[in-house]
């Protein structure tokens, strides 16, 4: 059995200027009105622990999360149940982003 994805609650605002990996991160080529609007979507939560769900293939897109320590996998469901690996995200990626696409 699956766990559920995990709950993040914004604590103090997070802005992606603020970030002590914004030298590394996408946000870096963008301009100031854009950077305000990922702010917006990006969440400030508590760390993972391991084998917990930031979110699953089909949820509603609510937000783009930044990899700050550690590393991350995200996956598919394939028809026939099993994981197709499709990728691993590491301090400064961001992840979620394919989740506009389904908007």
């Amino acid at each position: 059995m699956m766990s559920e994805p995990v709950k993040l609650r914004a604590q103090n605002q997070a802005h992606c200027k603020d970030c002590s990996l914004a030298p590394l991160c996408l946000p870096l080529s963008l301009n100031t009105e854009d950077m305000d609007c990922l702010d917006q979507i990006v969440k400030r939560g508590r760390p993972l622990k391991k084998g917990e769900f930031l979110f699953r293939q089909g949820d509603t897109f609510e937000s783009v999360y930044a990899v700050r320590s550690g590393a991350l996998k995200t996956f598919n469901i394939s028809d026939n149940g099993e994981e197709q690996l499709t990728g691993f995200h590491l301090p400064s990626e961001l992840v979620g982003m394919s989740g506009m696409d389904a908007q």
